[in-house]
């Protein structure tokens, strides 16, 4: 079997530790999963049944690269977030076998063209052009559960040239990564690459130009990106 022009490089992730690579099949994301950010939002914050997004996997950066600052949008923000991998296939997963199909985890941070996103909201539109654009999700070296357990606290944090824009606890989401992964599995199959992002607490802004944003999670480490010049 022949193809029409060359199939995409398959992307993948770092291992923590390790010289291998983690294959990444796609991104699912939750929406407003801490209270206070669901509170700045305009959003009421009690546990109504979590709402998922998607991005393209081929959205992922590395730590340390630049990402140019997006075309259509004057209101480029940063969200901090816990990476979740799946790596064992699983449907309907019930909440106490979740974290059995959790390969490892890692800090990442959602990039969001926060005007688009708001005016697809208001007008009932999907968010994909205010989410789902080029580079929106960089993402860390996996750690493996094996090697650092499955957090449930501990903070996460992120700074934009230094300055602390957003500090919170992982026990502060509404909805726990067991839930998420056992809810998610209702929906869709989950398959090993499959990445989640499971939401950013309260601080959410614009950056601009020139801003290096640096994203941290206990245990997890930290990952920088650099903003570049508009595209």
């Amino acid at each position: 079997m022949g193809y029409v022009f060359p199939p995409q490089d398959p992307v993948t992730l770092p291992v923590a530790g390790s010289d291998e690579r983690l294959p990444v099949r796609r991104i699912l994301c939750v929406g407003r999963n801490y209270a206070a950010h669901a509170r700045e939002m305009g959003k009421d914050p009690d546990r109504d049944p979590p709402f998922f997004f998607s991005k393209p996997a081929d959205a992922i950066v590395m730590d340390g690269e630049t990402v140019a600052y997006p075309a259509e949008t004057s209101n480029l923000h940063y969200e901090a977030e816990l990476v979740v991998v799946i790596g064992k296939e699983g449907r309907r997963i019930s909440l106490e076998n979740s974290l059995d199909h959790v390969w490892g985890y890692a800090v990442g941070n959602d990039l969001t063209r926060r005007d688009l996103q708001l005016k697809a909201r208001e007008q009932g539109r999907p968010w994909d052009m205010g989410k789902s654009f080029d580079r929106s999700a960089p993402i860390g070296p996996v750690h493996p559960a094996s090697a650092v357990g499955h957090p449930s606290s501990g903070e996460i944090k992120l700074t934009v040239n230094g300055e602390v824009k957003q500090q919170a606890d992982l026990a502060e989401l509404i909805w726990s990564v067991p839930e998420i992964v056992s809810i998610l599995s209702n929906f869709i199959d989950l398959k090993p690459g499959d990445v989640i992002m499971t939401g950013t607490p309260a601080g959410v802004g614009a950056m601009v130009p020139g801003d290096v944003c640096a994203v941290s999670i206990e245990g997890l480490g930290e990952i920088t990106t650099t903003i570049g010049a508009a595209e």
